[in-house]
């Protein structure tokens, strides 16, 4: 693999460590900036909201950009992004850095497969594809703890230094090995993408999509504040367990793919959102108890992402069937849902903390997540009353973490 595509799996683990390290400093943050936990939540969610307007609108609007100079242009973006939260005089400054950071987000991982794929030889595309978004995975297990350490022990805002200068190494990287003339075909144009967004039956799996995260993102972004205020976590435990956290997503990830292979997207998929709700529910009871709670998050991290195999392999399924034309435009906007989802999730969680209490947003969380559940019985349905033929090879697509 050339060193090209190293430049790129950089660029994703510092997008992907900026993108879920304010969950574990949210208290922080707020203690710092004077600011309620909800306030801090929307964090969370306004760089999802970034990222679900920067990927298809911006992709679209940056199609007739060379590939090299768009990717220096957003990893020029990304730096400064997070420049800009480490010096970030008040709360509304860092809220700008987010949506920023966001944006820059959005269009990387639209663009990043065509480059990775670019970069070598046509039967090594879908692995070049996979060692990219490798970094995404490295980030919650890595990244995000350490991250999250440095926050804790030498201030949230060092934590954002220390990756604008992951950003800068990915800028260099890019800038000396990524070739200049990267062949590209247009985008989809935003017309295409509103027709996509006019099939019934894509909608209903962007739904699934939406809440199913949504569910997790209510209480997920408020796990730190959870551990302490609740759990009895020290400040400078949370890392720790966010340790436990990202390893369990890596192994989620894996056996996930893997039951999608096995059972079908939809068999997967009513697994694993019953499984997450029943996690969540347990949230609400073990939180008290330390060890209990440390048990509860190994739990949910393997189920948390384990989903994304299943909703990107069903997607393809249903755009092949019902709109074969824009099956890349269709999947990128499942990543917009993954994206809207978290938005949603981070915004309700804060309202949930503000008025029921910290607590509450497990219980509340497997509720939403159960309506996930019920979506995926409904598609299931719909596809048993009017079977599709797979297209060969569609199951087997590279599947990578929706970010």
């Amino acid at each position: 693999m050339p060193i090209a595509l190293l430049a790129l799996t950089i660029s994703a683990f510092a997008i992907g460590t900026t993108e879920f390290v304010i969950v574990g400093l949210l208290p922080t943050i707020a203690a710092d900036l004077g600011v309620n936990l909800p306030s801090a939540g929307l964090l969370v969610s306004l760089y999802a909201l970034g990222v679900a307007i920067g990927a298809p609108v911006l992709t679209a609007l940056t199609g007739k950009l060379p590939r090299k100079a768009l990717l220096l242009s957003l990893m020029v973006l990304f730096t400064l992004g997070n420049l800009l939260a480490w010096q970030a005089p008040g709360y509304t400054s860092l809220v700008v850095a987010r949506i920023l950071t966001g944006l820059a987000h959005g269009v990387f991982f639209s663009i990043g497969s065509t480059i990775a794929t670019s970069l070598v030889p046509r039967e090594k595309a879908a692995s070049a594809i996979a060692i990219m978004f490798t970094g995404l995975t490295v980030a919650l297990v890595t990244g995000v703890p350490l991250g999250t350490f440095i926050g804790q022990h030498f201030g949230w805002r060092e934590t954002f230094l220390a990756v604008s200068a992951l950003g800068l190494v990915a800028f260099i990287g890019s800038l000396l090995y990524v070739p200049k003339n990267i062949a590209h075909s247009a985008p989809a144009s935003l017309l295409q993408q509103v027709k996509v967004l006019g099939e019934p039956r894509l909608l209903l799996v962007y739904a699934m999509t939406a809440v199913g995260y949504g569910g997790s993102f209510i209480a997920f972004t408020f796990l730190a504040p959870l551990l302490q205020q609740v759990s009895g976590f020290t400040a400078g435990a949370v890392g720790l367990v966010m340790l436990v956290y990202g390893v369990s997503v890596a192994v989620g990830n894996i056996w996930g793919g893997k039951l999608a292979d096995r059972s079908g997207p939809v068999g997967a998929l009513k697994i694993i959102f019953m499984g997450l709700a029943v996690v969540l529910l347990a949230v609400t009871f073990a939180a008290p108890f330390k060890w209990l709670m440390l048990a509860v998050v190994l739990a949910w991290g393997a189920f948390a992402f384990g989903n994304v195999a299943g909703l990107q392999v069903y997607v393809v399924q249903q755009a092949e069937h019902y709109t074969p034309r824009a099956v890349d435009v269709a999947s990128g906007l499942n990543i917009a849902a993954f994206n809207l989802g978290i938005a949603g999730g981070a915004w309700g969680g804060g309202l949930i903390v503000e008025h029921l209490g910290l607590v509450h947003t497990g219980w509340i969380g497997a509720l939403v997540v159960l309506g996930a559940f019920g979506l995926t019985v409904l598609s299931g349905q719909l596809d048993a009353r009017n079977p599709r033929p797979v297209a060969a090879g569609a199951e087997k697509r590279t599947r990578v973490a929706a970010h």
